[in-house]
């Protein structure tokens, strides 16, 4: 069975059982609805892990990005003349 992370299939995935703390309430609510309250907690956790995956990159590369925009600010977009909008 492959997973769907980001939009791509993935390789199947080992699982690990994991405690995890959740409110009662919410659990109690997610069974009425029929979520299956492992899967909602793997989705929840892997847009954090992306998120985060994607703030630290645009930080690592902050120069590079400021620097690219610094030119384009000074010398307009490459080829814009083509553009069709």
């Amino acid at each position: 069975m492959a997973t769907r992370l980001s939009g791509r299939e993935q390789a199947p995935t080992v699982r690990r059982a994991t405690n995890v703390s959740l409110d009662t309430k919410l659990v109690e609510a997610a069974k009425e609805y029929g979520i299956n309250v492992s899967r909602a907690c793997e989705e929840g956790l892997a847009r954090q892990v992306s998120d985060e995956r994607s703030r630290r990159w645009q930080e690592e590369n902050k120069e590079a990005i400021d620097g690219y925009n610094a030119w384009i600010e000074e010398n307009g977009i490459p080829l814009a003349e083509y553009r069709m909008f």
